[in-house]
């Protein structure tokens, strides 16, 4: 009995605090941590044709990104999609890779962003931040469990979409919720909600036009506001996204003081037969160049980190359809990625969603 009252299980960090009176054989407890887990989209491993299709399979068979009927969806996915696109997918990515670090650079931007947030937060040795991806590597489950043998009892689950939708967000919670399912002590667990209409979101996007827009020797006449598009359906079933894309360009727009006529919101990456939302950003760029635009820029406040969808869709093929109709002057505004300004929103937000726990 002695024995028994006289051990102790104590925490190995200074944040740490001993858990009581425990019998010897008691398994090993790690508490009075605080986890931060930043989550996005994903990315292959590689540009090879297995990397691409184990990373395509994973996000085409997610039930939240294509909700059609696995009766129809699954002979078009094995039969066709993923015979045919990982290798054209693939020649894409190679184009845009990030070749110093044999990755692409929404994992480099993604793993900044972790550690300038981890380093901002180094006041509070409790919290623990880490970075995970919903589709490819390292994962949600994986990273969850890192955080709770860390110590983590309580864990904020930030998906970096500013945005909510059903296709992006809540199949990061889904993924994060599915995990806890099989741990027996889970930790508490917040979750990060959409943040379009934050004012440091908004400041930091209007900040990054103004501040690209004075280092062009042109200015542009009009500058696309593309967020990534989904289908029609999905908002006629109740999901906010359109919604709050339009509102973020409406605060960034009155922000720089600008017309309608000078900010256009615009939808791109729209995959298969059904209708998305509208305006297309390919077809506006088309369209603005046939009517004697001349000079463009593209911004994409929908995505935290450059990727293949401002890199490659923007940067080099809008750019392109707008030279090959007439247009003159384009540039691509980068996305805020681990700059200064967009490590100021995500500290905002974090720091705000640790209230009580810090």
């Amino acid at each position: 009995m002695d024995t028994i009252l006289n051990t102790r299980v104590i925490l190995s960090d200074e944040a740490s605090r001993s858990v009581g009176e425990l019998p010897p054989e008691h398994p090993p407890v790690k508490i009075q941590k605080i986890g931060v887990l930043l989550v996005n989209l994903g990315t292959p491993d590689g540009t090879d044709y297995k990397s691409m299709r184990r990373y395509l399979k994973e996000f085409l068979t997610d039930r939240r990104v294509i909700e059609w009927s696995r009766v129809f969806w699954y002979p078009i996915l094995f039969g066709i999609v993923l015979n045919t696109r990982p290798g054209r997918v693939g020649k894409a990515y190679e184009t845009i890779w990030n070749k110093d670090l044999d990755e692409s650079y929404l994992r480099t931007y993604t793993r900044n962003q972790a550690d300038r947030l981890g380093a901002s937060l180094a006041a509070h040795p409790s919290v623990k931040v880490d970075w995970a991806m919903r589709y490819g590597q390292p994962s949600i489950p994986d990273k969850l469990q890192a955080l709770k043998d860390a110590g983590c009892d309580r864990i904020v689950l930030f998906p970096l979409y500013p945005q909510y939708a059903a296709a992006t967000t809540a199949t990061v919670n889904d993924k994060a919720f599915q995990a806890m399912m099989d741990m027996r002590w889970q930790p508490a667990l917040r979750t990060v909600p959409p943040y379009h209409d934050d004012p440091a979101y908004i400041e930091a996007i209007a900040n990054s036009i103004e501040t690209h827009i004075a280092g062009l020797d042109w200015k542009p006449e009009v500058v696309l506001a593309s967020f990534h598009g989904i289908p029609q359906s999905y908002f006629l079933k109740g999901d906010p996204y359109h919604c709050q894309c339009l509102k973020t360009a409406r605060l960034v727009r009155e922000r720089l003081g600008w017309s309608k006529e000078k900010l256009v919101p615009t939808f791109q990456s729209r995959f298969g037969p059904e209708e998305w939302l509208q305006p297309y950003t390919d077809k506006t760029v088309e369209k603005m160049a046939q009517d004697g635009v001349k000079r463009m820029a593209v911004i994409n406040p929908g995505f935290v980190s450059d990727c293949l969808e401002t890199l490659e869709e923007i940067a080099v093929e809008a750019a392109e359809t707008f030279h090959h109709n007439g247009g003159e002057h384009f540039t691509h505004i980068p996305c805020l990625n681990d700059s200064d300004g967009g490590m100021k929103v995500l500290e905002t937000i974090v720091r705000r969603e640790l209230q009580g726990w810090v």
